[in-house]
């Protein structure tokens, strides 16, 4: 069963550093519809994606999907990066969804190919190694909201609108009914719900804080406890258990976990380092 498990288990590689640059030093960023930002100072190991695309409500056109993708294959080989942040540069708006003014234009063929191009980005979202975190200050409609549900944990302001499609399995992302950010707290759909504020960056401030608090723990465990929970619920109880064991046999050996046990002991605030 083990040896099962092990075989089809997708561990986070081991990172190598990256140059990721602040938005406002990346010359060229303010015209990209993606922006990678890396916090500096305390908040170094914080990095987020900023969603700049104002003309179209962040909707998910080509290019936007494309530079997401990439920002995404960036980060992921970055080791300093321990958790992601996604946000709206666009006030009022998160992600509006699918741009359909583009779709009209493609053939049906383009359209099935852009459909699978999305369905892999939400994957990519979902498999990325440090945790991630959607701040919602404002709409996240369809697809939007699909990418918000993505990430490990979603903050969203009392004033932002999430489309949903209500069936009989349940709520899909989509556009027929809308709920409020209080409201989608009290169906599971985000973890916080707090009150806007008069910047209209309610619900990043409350992710960043989150950011903050997970900043300090062992990087490498962080990583493998997220395997071990997507893994895990995946399946049943035994081969749950069987997943976290493998998961903590990896953590055995790091750098890391001495270090943790050394600070415990000398009664210190560890130094973590990823290896």
């Amino acid at each position: 069963m083990l040896r099962v498990l092990t075989s089809t288990l997708r561990f986070p590689r081991p990172w190598k550093p990256l140059e990721t640059r602040g938005c406002s030093s990346n010359p060229g960023a303010a015209g990209r519809e993606i922006q990678v930002c890396a916090l500096a100072g305390p908040d170094q190991g914080i990095a987020e994606i900023l969603m700049n695309r104002p003309s179209a409500r962040n909707a998910l056109g080509n290019v936007f999907v494309s530079q997401l993708l990439e920002a995404l294959a960036q980060l992921r080989e970055d080791r300093q990066v321990r958790v992601l942040i996604f946000r709206s540069a666009v006030k009022g708006v998160f992600c509006a969804g699918a741009d359909l003014k583009e779709r009209e234009q493609m053939t049906e063929a383009e359209v099935g190919l852009f459909v699978q191009r999305l369905r892999g980005l939400m994957t990519e979202i979902a498999a990325f190694p440090a945790p991630t975190i959607a701040a919602m200050d404002g709409f996240a409609l369809g697809g939007g909201l699909e990418l918000a549900l993505a990430c490990d944990l979603r903050v969203a302001a009392s004033s932002a609108v999430m489309g949903l499609i209500e069936t009989t399995r349940g709520l899909l992302p989509g556009a027929g009914r809308r709920l409020s950010g209080e409201q989608a707290q009290a169906l599971g759909l985000v973890n916080h719900a707090v009150a806007q504020n008069e910047e209209g960056n309610a619900a990043y401030h409350r992710a960043r804080a989150l950011a903050q608090e997970i900043l300090p723990q062992a990087p490498i465990a962080v990583r493998l406890s997220k395997v071990a929970i997507d893994r895990g619920i995946e399946v049943d109880i035994a081969s749950g258990m069987a997943i976290e064991g493998i998961c903590y046999a990896q953590n055995i050996p790091t750098q890391d976990r001495l270090e943790g046990m050394a600070a415990f002991r000398e009664k210190r605030l560890p130094r973590f380092v990823g290896e």
